[in-house]
C-alpha cells in the first residue's frame, strides 16, 4: 500500500470523488459522480471555488463507508485521509460518513440524489458505461429533499406503497410512484430518473411513469412481463426514524482527553454553549442529541492522530450507545463549520470579520457600521446589497396603515403614520416598483402588550388582504422593539411606540403629564422612539431621552452618547413634543425640577448597548416538514434557487431575520407555516430571540432581501419550467419504444414457453430485440414536437444532419423556434461545428456531463 503518493487535486473543481481499489485512491470519473458501491470506502473533497474561495472558508474532506466495506478498506481509507489532512492544512473540516445515513453536508453534494450500487471491486472498476443498454436492474427511490436510490432484488417483492421504483431496462426506463408518495416525492424520483438517463444513457433512452396502474396498462404489462405477475397486495413501510428540531436542541459540551488507554470524558457544559467554555489546548466533544459529534481541536492541543479524532469520537458514541453510523465532524480551532458555530450563544473570531468585510465589499455592500446610506433607490439592482441591508428601497415607496380594533381593521390617517401603540397590532402595507412591476410587503406589527385576540385578529386581517392581491403580498412578522431598518425607512425616522393601547380612532387614550421616551438611533434608518417608565433608574448614560412634563420637553443627553444620536434626536422630538418648549439638558447638569419630575434621583447604568455582531454567522436554508406536530427539518447546505420547488416550505435563516418560502403547490396554511418559523427559534441550542422578523414568501414573490442571499437568481426560472404532470403526460405520449415491446410481449404465449424459460426472461429477449430495433430512433436524441412517429423522425433527421444556425436557436423563446425543435434541448440542434465552436466541447462530451453542468452551460450561452 502506496500512501506517499496522492492524486492531484485540481483547483478549478469544487468537487472530487475517490474510490479505495486494490487499496490506493482511484479517482471516480465526474460523469459517475453520484454512483457509491456497497462494498467500498469512498473519500470525497469539496473545495470552495469563487467568493466562498475568496472568503477564506474551509474544504470538506469526508470519508464514506459503504455498509458491507471490510475493515480493511477502511483502515485504508483512514489512512489517505489523515495524508490527504495533512496536504491540505488545518482549515479542512473532517467527515465520517455511513451508508444510508450521510450527513447533510455531504448530501448536498450530490444532486439529484444518491445511487448505491450493489457488489465490489470487479464491478466498480466502470462505474458507469455510458450508452450501455443490457441493463436489467430495480432501484428503490427515496427521500426528501436529498434522495437516495438502492439497487434491490428484481422482484414484485421489493416493492411497497410509499416509496418510488424505477425498473431500469437499458433504453426503457420505467418509473413506478407508490400510491402512498407524495407529488413531492413523485417529482424528485423523476428528477433523478432524468439525470440518469442524461449521464448514462446520453438522453437516449425513454422514461414512462407509472402513477396509476390503470391508467398506465402498456407499462404495467412491461414491468409484469420483466418481474412475473404481482401475487398478494403490496405492504406499506414504516417511516424512517424522523429527528425533529427539539432533539437537535439538547446539546452538551465534554472535555476530552485520554489517560493510558482509557478515554476520559469530563462534562463542561449544557445548552446555553457559550465561546469562552472551549480553550485552544483542549479537545472537546460537542453533541447534538446523539444526532451527530462533533470534535474540536484547539490550534495548541496535543496534535492527534486522525485516527485518534474518530477513535475518540466512536469510543463516545459507543459508550453513548449511540447508533454506530452516527455522523461525526472533526474541526480545528479557526476552521469551524456553520452548523457548529450556530450552536453557540454568539461567535466570533477575527478572519471571520476580515471575510464579512470582504464579502460585503464584492457584493456591493458597506463595510463601516453608521456609514450614510449610498443611492438606496438602486438596491432593486442589487439584490445582494439589500438582502446585508435588510432593505428593498429608501422607504419611498406608498404607505397604508391599520390598527386591529374589535377584530377589524381601522385606517390610520397618514399624518399619524408612524404612531404605534404597545397595547395593539397594526397592518402596515407598502407598495413599491421593482423593475417595472409593482410588488407589496405586508408588516404585521404585534405590540407587546397586545392581547392573544388582538394577534389573532392581526392574522385574520392579513389573510383577507393577501386574498385581496391574490397572494402577492410577502407578510413580515414584527415584534415591538426588534422592527428591521426598512421599516425604519418608511417613517424617516419618525417613530414612535406610546404606552398603552389606541382608542377607536387610533389616538391614544388620555396621558398622564410626565411622560419619558427614550431615542435610539442615528439615521433615518435605525431611529425609533419608544416610552418608557418615567423614573429616573430608567436613563442611561449611553444614550438620550426626552422628558414631557405639563411646561416643557427636556432633552436629556447622557454622557456617552454620539453627535449622529443629538442630530437625530433634534430632528425627532417634535413627534412627541409637539409645539412644548424645549430645554437641552446635559448629565450632570440637571435642574431641580427634572428629578423632580421622575420621582427622584436614583441610580441608572452607564453601558453602551452594542449591537449583535453577526458578521461570522452564516445564512442556512432548510426544508421544513412535520412529524408528530414537531418541526423536521433538512439543511441545504450549498444552496441556489434550484434547491427551491414548488412542493417545498423552505426556510432560510440569517440570524437578524427567518424567512419562510412557499413553493406554489404547497397546500398548508400560513399560520401552520409560521408556527414552523417560532418552533426554529425556540428550539434553537443558541436560544435565540423570540421577537426575530419572521417573514413569509410565496414562490414568484420573492424581494431583493430573500434573492439576495442566493449567488444567482433568475426571475423567470419557474415561469418556463416544466411541471411534473407535464413531464409525466409528456413521457407517457412519447415513448415507441414501450409500445413496441407491449406488442412483443403480447404475441408470447405459455405454449411456446421452453420448459427452462421463464415469461420474465422470454421477456427481456422480446425487450431486446424490440430495443436493437428501435435503437436509431433511440439515438436520434430529444423529443421532437411530442411525438415519436416515424415521420417525424425521419424529418427531424434530415433537419439535424444539416444543423440549424445558431441564430435560430440562442436567446429564443419556445414560440420563436423553428417547427420542431424541443426547447429543453435547442443545443442539440446546432451542426457539430457550430456545437464545438460555441461550447468548446463534442456532443459526446457534453452529453457525458452531469445534468446541472449541462444546464449551466446552456444558461451561460442563451440555450437555455
Amino acid at each position: 500500500m502506496d500512501t506517499k503518493s496522492l492524486p492531484d487535486i485540481q483547483s478549478h473543481r469544487d468537487l472530487h470523488i475517490w474510490i479505495i481499489e486494490n487499496l490506493e485512491m482511484v479517482p471516480v470519473p465526474e460523469s459517475a459522480y453520484g454512483n457509491f458501491f456497497e462494498e467500498h470506502c469512498y473519500i470525497v473533497l469539496h473545495v470552495p471555488q469563487g467568493l466562498k474561495a475568496a472568503q477564506g472558508a474551509a474544504k470538506d474532506l469526508h470519508y464514506w463507508i459503504g455498509k458491507k466495506a471490510d475493515t480493511e478498506a477502511q483502515a485504508v481509507a483512514s489512512t489517505f485521509l489523515r495524508r490527504l489532512q495533512e496536504t491540505l492544512g488545518s482549515a479542512t473540516v473532517l467527515h465520517r460518513e455511513v451508508q444510508e445515513h450521510e450527513s447533510d453536508c455531504f448530501c448536498s453534494y450530490i444532486r439529484p440524489g444518491i445511487i448505491y450500487r450493489k457488489g465490489g471491486l470487479a464491478s466498480a472498476l466502470k462505474h458507469v458505461e455510458t450508452n450501455m443498454y443490457n441493463i436489467r436492474r430495480l432501484l428503490r427511490i427515496r427521500g426528501r429533499k436529498h434522495v437516495s436510490a438502492t439497487e434491490v432484488e428484481l422482484s414484485w417483492d421489493s416493492f411497497n406503497k410509499s416509496d418510488i421504483f424505477l425498473l431500469d431496462l437499458g433504453k426503457v426506463m420505467i418509473q413506478w410512484n407508490g400510491p402512498k408518495s407524495s407529488n413531492s416525492e413523485k417529482a424528485r424520483g423523476l428528477a433523478l430518473t432524468r439525470s440518469l438517463q442524461d449521464r448514462e444513457r446520453a438522453g437516449r433512452a425513454q422514461i414512462g411513469v407509472v402513477d396509476d396502474e390503470d391508467k398506465a396498462s402498456g407499462l404495467m404489462e412491461i414491468m409484469e412481463a420483466v418481474l412475473g405477475s404481482r401475487v398478494g397486495s403490496l405492504f406499506t413501510v414504516l417511516p424512517n426514524k424522523t429527528i425533529t428540531q427539539l432533539q437537535k436542541a439538547r446539546v452538551h459540551l465534554y472535555r476530552v482527553h485520554e489517560k493510558g488507554k482509557d478515554l476520559v470524558i469530563q462534562e463542561l457544559a449544557t445548552c446555553l454553549l457559550t465561546q469562552d467554555l472551549l480553550h485552544e489546548e483542549d479537545c472537546c466533544i460537542l453533541d447534538q442529541g446523539g444526532v451527530k459529534i462533533y470534535v474540536w481541536q484547539g490550534r495548541r492541543s496535543k496534535p492527534p492522530e486522525l485516527r485518534s479524532s474518530f477513535s475518540q469520537a466512536l469510543g463516545f458514541i459507543e459508550a453513548k450507545g449511540y447508533p454506530p453510523y452516527t455522523n461525526v465532524e472533526v474541526l480545528n480551532e479557526g476552521a469551524e463549520s456553520a452548523g457548529f458555530t450556530q450552536l453557540f450563544r454568539r461567535w466570533s473570531k477575527d478572519q471571520d470579520k476580515t471575510a464579512n468585510l470582504r464579502w460585503i465589499r464584492e457584493r456591493g455592500g458597506r463595510a463601516k457600521p453608521g456609514q450614510a446610506e449610498a443611492d438606496l433607490s438602486r438596491l432593486h439592482s442589487q439584490p445582494e446589497r439589500a438582502a446585508r441591508l435588510r432593505m428593498v428601497d429608501g422607504g419611498a415607496g406608498k404607505v397604508e396603515v391599520w390598527c386591529i380594533q374589535d377584530s377589524g381593521r381601522q385606517p390610520v390617517e397618514p399624518k399619524h403614520h408612524g404612531q404605534f401603540y404597545a397595547g395593539n397590532c397594526y397592518l402596515v402595507f407598502y407598495t413599491y416598483q421593482r423593475m417595472g412591476h409593482t410588488k407589496y410587503i405586508l408588516y404585521l406589527w404585534q405590540g407587546q402588550e397586545a392581547t392573544a385576540q388582538e394577534i389573532k385578529a392581526l392574522n385574520g386581517n392579513a389573510e383577507e388582504l393577501d386574498l385581496l392581491y391574490h397572494g402577492a403580498l410577502v407578510h413580515e412578522h414584527v415584534t415591538m422593539g426588534s422592527e428591521p431598518k426598512h421599516f425604519f425607512a418608511i417613517f424617516q425616522g419618525q417613530m414612535v411606540v406610546f404606552q398603552g393601547s389606541a382608542g377607536h380612532s387610533g389616538r391614544g387614550q388620555p396621558a398622564s403629564a410626565t411622560r419619558l421616551f427614550h431615542v435610539q438611533g442615528t439615521d433615518s434608518y435605525n431611529t425609533r422612539i419608544m416610552e418608557v417608565p418615567a423614573r429616573a433608574s430608567t436613563l442611561n448614560s449611553s444614550d438620550i431621552f426626552l422628558l414631557i412634563t405639563g411646561s416643557i420637553c427636556y432633552i436629556w443627553f447622557g454622557k456617552g452618547c454620539s453627535g449622529d444620536q443629538r442630530v437625530m434626536a433634534r430632528k425627532v422630538v417634535t413627534v412627541v413634543s409637539g409645539n412644548m418648549d424645549q430645554e437641552t439638558v446635559l448629565e450632570g447638569q440637571e435642574p431641580p425640577h427634572f428629578w423632580e419630575a421622575l420621582g427622584g434621583r436614583a441610580p441608572y447604568p452607564s453601558n453602551k448597548s452594542l449591537p449583535e455582531d453577526v458578521s461570522s454567522f452564516q445564512p442556512r436554508l432548510f426544508e421544513c416538514s412535520g412529524h408528530n406536530g414537531h418541526l423536521v427539518l433538512m439543511e441545504v447546505v450549498f444552496f441556489s434557487q434550484d434547491d427551491l420547488d414548488k412542493y417545498d416550505v423552505m426556510l432560510l435563516d440569517t440570524w437578524q431575520e427567518i424567512f419562510l418560502w412557499l413553493g406554489e403547490a404547497v397546500s398548508k396554511q400560513k399560520e401552520e407555516v409560521v408556527a414552523w418559523g417560532r418552533e426554529y427559534l425556540q428550539t434553537h441550542p443558541a436560544r435565540r430571540s423570540q421577537t426575530i422578523p419572521i417573514v413569509l414568501i410565496k414562490q414568484g414573490h420573492e424581494p431583493p432581501t430573500f434573492t439576495g442571499w442566493f449567488l444567482a437568481w433568475d426571475p423567470y426560472k419557474w415561469t418556463e419550467s416544466e411541471s411534473y404532470r407535464e413531464l409525466v403526460e409528456g413521457s407517457l405520449d412519447t415513448i415507441t419504444a414501450i409500445t413496441e415491446i407491449t406488442a412483443e410481449v403480447n404475441n408470447f404465449r405459455l405454449s411456446r414457453w421452453p420448459s427452462n424459460s421463464s415469461p420474465g426472461s422470454l421477456a427481456l429477449q422480446a425487450l431486446k430485440g424490440s430495443q436493437d430495433r428501435s435503437e436509431n430512433e433511440l439515438e436520434l436524441g430529444p423529443k421532437v414536437d411530442g411525438t415519436s412517429t416515424g415521420t417525424s423522425i425521419s424529418s427531424t433527421r434530415s433537419m439535424i444532419n444539416g444543423g440549424l444556425p445558431r441564430e435560430q436557436l440562442m436567446y429564443k423563446t419556445a414560440k420563436n423556434l423553428p417547427v420542431g425543435v424541443d426547447p429543453a434541448q435547442k443545443e442539440f440542434y446546432l451542426s457539430d461545428s457550430d456545437f464545438q465552436d460555441i461550447f468548446g466541447k463534442s456532443k459526446e462530451e457534453f452529453y457525458g456531463m452531469a445534468k446541472w453542468k449541462q444546464q449551466q452551460e446552456k444558461k451561460q450561452l442563451g440555450f437555455f
